[in-house]
């Protein structure tokens, strides 16, 4: 900024502090705009639009190291209707977020008297702003001058700005509005060191037994469904890729930083890997000797954004009816369309074809018999219903810990930074993820029982439900973990069939 030059304050969103997820345009309530002439309207981003960002000009007129003595910007005529709607609000315990150069500024809206019979309104926004150089380093918001609510009464809202020297850094401002103490803390290591532990002592020789040998003529058999399972596998392994190029982006470029940056980059970096999803699926599905490629090039294309678009978009029928500021602008809708059918399904076709050409071809080291064998009779442990819910113990509780921060951050206004942490956890989630559907996969095949496929995906179908909240992030999660249990499960009996001999 150069001395004097106009600093624009955004005002967001307001609504209810217990609730993050319900926030409406900052004038949905009868609040009044500054007299400074309007600028042009802030264009968002695809990730803010998508998030329920709102910014609109709050008409106050704040220049660059110039103060601005207390003073009335506007005044609100207020009649039962605009009262009913503070009052209203401050029943609800609402909030309202502002910006001024990317940083966030937090205000409350009003309060109440102890007998809950008199409201009152916050009228005047003390700003207190720092700079170093020419840049802006700090914001604090400090709300005073309570005025009660009476009907057809007017109000005059009010404002100051101060401009202080600070020695905070450009590029730590947004330390403030971390908190080490809580990601950071012991626990979060201990789960760290727990994970681990847990991966150590799955790598343990399971012994060897004559009974998976008997059944080397039908372990390659193809899965019954091979369209829907190829396209799930070659979803969830561009759901690795992305979850692990986003989170070293995150790692690298401080995302938490910029409103929406992290959704925009995950949807660039979903697009950008979707020959990973056609590649991995499209080879599959060739492999086990499905003709209908294109159609299981379309599913697998539209697999993921189908689920996630049809969430989203009826949750936003919601958000319109309410009139909240989560409803997805029709613009914003057009465009994730046209990512769909212009970016994602041509990257998808090519992988697709590359797939089938160069890892198309069945190469199994058993010869697969014509007639399946019989399965023998199981005992209860070895149904698997009992396989699924015991399976996903081990990788629910090599996640569980980061859930909660993750959580955490999502319901109680908190910036999740440790970015670090989530990619340990991630790789530990695909080791003992491995692990486990290599471990419960060589007990069936110990028993005679070759039906493997649907079992690796189902194992990682049980420690999702306990503590997601989304059913669409159930759905990617299982998705996730049964490509990846699916892969390492695949590569194991490809090696112990290769090794044996069969006579």
């Amino acid at each position: 900024y150069q001395d004097k030059e106009e600093v624009v304050l955004w005002m967001n969103t307001v609504g209810p502090y217990h609730n993050r997820q319900e926030t409406y345009k900052y004038f949905s309530l009868p609040f009044c705009v500054g007299s400074k002439k309007s600028i042009s309207h802030y264009h968002e981003t695809l990730g803010e639009a998508l998030q329920g960002v709102e910014l609109e000009f709050s008409g106050l007129d704040i220049k660059f190291k110039d103060d601005v003595m207390p003073g009335t910007y506007c005044e609100i005529d207020l009649d039962k209707e605009k009262r009913d709607a503070f009052v209203y609000a401050i029943k609800n315990h609402y909030w309202y977020q502002m910006y001024i150069d990317d940083l966030p500024i937090w205000g409350i809206v009003g309060e109440a008297d102890e007998n809950g019979e008199d409201y009152y309104l916050w009228t005047y926004k003390k700003l207190e702003i720092g700079f170093n150089g020419n840049r802006i380093v700090d914001v604090n918001l400090t709300s005073e001058g309570k005025v009660k609510l009476v009907p057809n009464t007017k109000i005059q809202m009010s404002y100051s700005v101060k401009w202080k020297k600070s020695d905070v850094k450009f590029e730590d401002r947004f330390d403030k509005y971390l908190d080490p103490s809580f990601f950071q803390h012991r626990i979060h290591w201990f789960s760290i060191f727990n994970s681990f532990m847990m991966v150590i002592f799955l790598d343990r020789d399971l012994g060897d037994e004559y009974g998976w040998k008997q059944v080397h003529g039908d372990v390659f058999r193809p899965s019954s469904h091979p369209l829907i399972f190829s396209s799930l596998i070659g979803s969830g392994c561009q759901i690795f890729a992305v979850s692990l190029i986003v989170i070293i982006v995150a790692m690298i470029e401080d995302l938490y930083t910029e409103r929406g940056s992290m959704l925009s980059t995950a949807i660039f970096v979903y697009a950008a890997t979707s020959p990973v999803n056609g590649y991995f699926g499209g080879s599959l599905y060739a492999r086990q000797g499905g003709r209908r490629w294109i159609k299981q090039m379309f599913i697998g294309a539209f697999l993921i954004p189908a689920m996630v678009c049809g969430t989203a978009f009826f949750i936003n029928f919601i958000a319109i009816y309410y009139h909240a500021s989560r409803a997805i602008p029709f613009g914003t809708m057009v465009a994730v369309c046209c990512i769909c059918f212009f970016v994602i399904l041509p990257l998808n076709l090519v992988g697709t074809i590359l797939g089938r050409n160069l890892s198309g071809q069945p190469n199994f080291p058993c010869r697969v018999n014509a007639v399946p064998r019989p399965i023998p009779e199981k005992k209860w442990f070895m149904e698997p219903a009992v396989i699924v819910c015991l399976g996903g113990i081990l990788p629910f509780g090599s996640i569980f810990i980061e859930m909660y921060f993750i959580f955490t951050s999502f319901w109680a206004y908190k910036i999740y930074y440790v970015y670090g942490f989530m990619m340990l956890v991630l790789l530990i989630l695909c080791i003992v993820t491995v692990c486990v559907t290599i471990a419960m996969d060589k007990f069936s095949l110990r028993r005679i029982n070759c039906n493997l496929c649907l079992h690796v995906f189902l194992l990682l179908l049980f420690f999702q439900n306990k503590d997601v909240w989304l059913i669409s992030n159930i759905i990617l999660l299982w998705i996730y973990g049964g490509a990846i249990g699916y892969m390492g499960t695949s590569a194991f009996v490809r090696k112990i069939y290769t090794n044996v001999k069969i006579d």
